[in-house]
């Protein structure tokens, strides 16, 4: 790492994966939307009562999570209904599961109440508790300290006059 970032400055950052991400998913009620999907909520009154925003900010932050791959619209009818559409996840979507389970670990362990976190996360085959974690390509857990890092094929170099 140290190589790396003794060269930062000759590196573009436009190209940033951390910040492509964060421009998809970056805002706190897109993450709540997110999270309520990945909990099985898939109705739009349910999406926004149960993330406490409006009718129109859950409208737009839906629509955008569907135009971004993240979700997908589904049209259902319930006994008497007229036909609605229904959110679920996609596999992209899905796919963030780790980043909302790193979340919520870390907001457990640094920003719950004194009472505890609100939910618990137990995988349904054994019942142990479900938590992220960072492990290298061989199977190794790795410790946030122990990382190296080096510039990607996507790197940009500066151009230096």
């Amino acid at each position: 790492m140290t190589d790396f970032l003794a060269e930062r400055d000759a590196w573009l950052t436009t190209n940033c994966s951390i910040a492509r991400a964060i421009d998809v998913v970056g805002n706190r009620s897109t993450l709540l939307l997110l999270r309520e999907a990945s909990m099985g909520t898939r109705r739009f009154d349910d999406f926004a009562a149960r993330v406490g925003i409006s009718e129109p900010v859950a409208a737009a932050r839906l629509k955008q999570l569907v135009a971004d791959g993240l979700l997908e619209r589904r049209p259902y009818r319930a006994p008497g209904q007229r036909t609605r559409d229904e959110y679920v996840l996609t596999d992209k979507g899905a796919q963030l599961m780790p980043v909302l389970t790193a979340l919520r670990q870390w907001g457990d362990a640094w920003a719950a109440d004194a009472a505890g976190p609100s939910v618990r996360v137990e995988h349904h085959d054994c019942g142990a508790e479900v938590h992220a974690v960072l492990r290298c390509a061989a199977g190794h857990d790795v410790e946030p300290g122990d990382t190296d890092i080096h510039p990607g094929p996507g790197a940009l170099r500066r151009d230096r006059d």
